[in-house]
């Protein structure tokens, strides 16, 4: 499995244990919907710039 997959579902693993917790502390549904959106966005954008290759150096003369 690549590092992007396991770390997208790591992540998708903790929001959904906030969205249980938001939700078991009384947080209406509208604004639990809205902040697991707003964190998979989250998640899926640091993934991608935690998994990407780096460009390599320029080549000096």
């Amino acid at each position: 499995m690549s590092s992007f997959a396991t770390f997208l579902i790591g992540f998708i693993v903790l929001v959904i244990g906030l969205a249980i917790a938001a939700s078991l502390l009384g947080v209406p549904t509208t604004w639990i919907a809205v902040g697991v959106i707003v964190m998979i966005g989250i998640g899926i954008i640091s993934a991608t710039n935690r998994t990407k290759p780096r460009d390599p150096p320029p080549p000096r003369y």
